[in-house]
């Protein structure tokens, strides 16, 4: 039964089952416009500003995506420092091991939580568990105690997990079909800006220091803009408040139950098969973190060194999810060509990147670095754009696996499952790298897995790639394991707050 505060589209069915249509819309003042202007623009020439209804997708990936700056944005600045900005890595890469060790486990049914208890609570706990772990590190300045260090971690691991599927389930199920790439390119852009702002923390505090740590107030100020980021979260609406522009809405399950949502995660796997071919791209997406931030920025280049190329490391994570936005989305191709097109720039930028990664790794080994490489040296500028090319591929990555996977559902459940599976997987990568980093590894061997699973998880992945992204998903499809009706994702009207558009199933 709906609250006083909801409205319910009434049904026509004269089934006594169907008449109480469970088909809900929030409060009024999520479905009305702000307009800014004309006044404000008149001299310029620009007419009114009218931002985007708060139970818009486009509102909730903005939101979603200001959580993820201020929580993971800031722990990847912290992160690009290599070793967390401490002196002793081993300490940090076995945090780090715990980190994504439980972050594998949880992510893997996060999905299934997210679902049950809702994107808002899911987002908000796991925002927590990234202040925390910079806690730990303050802690660590001054105790070293590497217990509370490895135990913020594992939390952190937790809590990334289902953090990273609720913002999976906003980004691929919220947005139409033809805006998936719009929308994942604006979200790693806001969220990298993140790494961006969060790596001028350290330089501007560090940027006389020749000491090999970062200072107290560096982990105090990206405290603080975590806590700030947690308690953002609690604005976001829930799955079922949300109404597209042309009326439709995302496909959920109207009453999930824990018992619902773990045989949905079945089901996903029996149904979806075919999602297994994209599990090496998963455990490939982030193995590559620890050799980037340890064995490149940590162990090669000083202190405020570390913390300018982090910046630029970011900012190039900015462009490159910016420049395949816009390739994702090409008006003029259809989708199963764009889907091939990027599978091609991405195999050729796997070549070229990680071939000029392979000329740089050669110079130095791990016995051999100095650790002290500073941007007032000589030599600095071409390791500076080896690492710069690096963050563009990671951003080109990532945003091509997440919107393949969401050009293989529209339904809002069965796409959690698939970030579940993606952070999960991936997250077990990560740990995998930093224990080889840990186990201090040659830097050549943690190079070359990197390279070579990146390349065969592309080639793993071409099947699906090239042969079952179609240049629609079915809505018939999408509702086989959900308990709406065409009617409940289509048919839905916000009187008076929703312009009249013409709504099509295939956008659903």
């Amino acid at each position: 039964m709906a609250d006083q505060n909801e409205k319910v589209a009434p049904s026509s069915s004269t089934d006594p089952e169907a008449s109480q249509d469970n088909t809900v819309v929030g409060k009024p003042w999520m479905y009305k416009r702000l307009t800014i202007g004309p006044w404000t623009y008149k001299r310029l020439n620009i007419g009114p500003w009218t931002l985007p209804y708060f139970a818009s997708p486009q509102m909730q990936l903005i939101l979603v995506s200001f959580v993820c700056f201020l929580c993971p944005g800031m722990y990847n600045a912290v992160s690009g420092l290599g070793g967390g900005g401490q002196l002793n890595l081993s300490d940090v890469s076995k945090s780090n091991t715990a980190t994504y060790s439980t972050f594998a486990v949880v992510g893997f049914f996060a999905g299934s939580v997210a679902n049950r208890i809702g994107l808002q609570l899911t987002l908000s706990f796991g925002g927590f568990g990234y202040f925390l772990y910079v806690a730990s590190l303050l802690s660590y300045n001054h105790n070293q105690n590497s217990g509370f260090l490895i135990f913020a971690g594992a939390l952190l691991g937790l809590c990334a997990g289902l953090l990273w599927t609720a913002q999976g389930a906003v980004m691929m199920s919220y947005p139409n079909e033809h805006e998936k790439g719009k929308f994942i390119s604006i979200f790693w852009v806001i969220f990298n800006l993140g790494g961006v702002i969060g790596g001028l923390i350290p330089l501007g505090q560090n940027m006389h220091s020749d000491a090999g740590q970062v200072n107290d107030g560096t982990y105090i100020a990206f405290m603080v803009l975590m806590v700030a980021g947690f308690i953002l979260a609690w604005g976001l609406v829930d799955s079922k408040y949300i109404v597209r522009q042309n009326g439709t809405r995302v496909i959920t399950m109207k009453n999930p139950t824990w018992k619902s949502e773990l045989m949905g995660l079945y089901e996903t796997l029996l149904s979806d098969w075919y999602i297994i071919a994209f599990f090496p791209m998963f455990l490939a997406s982030n193995w590559f973190y620890g050799y980037h931030f340890n064995a490149i920025n940590g162990a090669y280049f000083s202190i405020r060194t570390r913390a300018l190329n982090s910046i630029l490391y970011w900012l190039m994570q900015m462009v490159g999810a910016f420049c395949f936005g816009l390739i994702l989305d090409l008006k003029y191709l259809n989708r199963p060509a764009r889907a091939k097109l990027v599978w091609f720039i991405l195999f050729a930028l796997t070549m070229g990147v990680w071939g000029g990664g392979y000329v740089f790794q050669k110079t130095y080994t791990r016995e051999t670095v100095a650790r002290n490489k500073d941007w007032a040296n000589s030599g600095y500028v071409g390791p500076m754009f080896m690492y710069m090319f690096y963050g563009f591929y990671d951003a080109a990555f990532q945003t091509c696996v997440y919107w393949f996977m969401g050009c293989l559902s529209n339904n809002g459940r069965k796409l959690a499952n698939f970030a579940g599976f993606y952070k999960g997987i991936q997250s077990a990568g990560s740990a995998g790298m930093w224990a080889m980093d840990f186990n201090n590894k040659p830097y050549m061997t943690m190079f070359a897995s990197c390279w070579g699973l990146i390349g065969a998880s592309l080639l793993f992945a071409a099947p699906i790639i090239f042969f079952k992204i179609k240049e629609h998903t079915e809505l018939e499809d999408d509702l086989k394991f959900s308990d709406e009706t065409t009617q409940d994702v289509t048919g839905i009207v916000v009187a008076d707050q929703l312009p009249s558009e013409k709504r099509s199933p295939s956008d659903a």
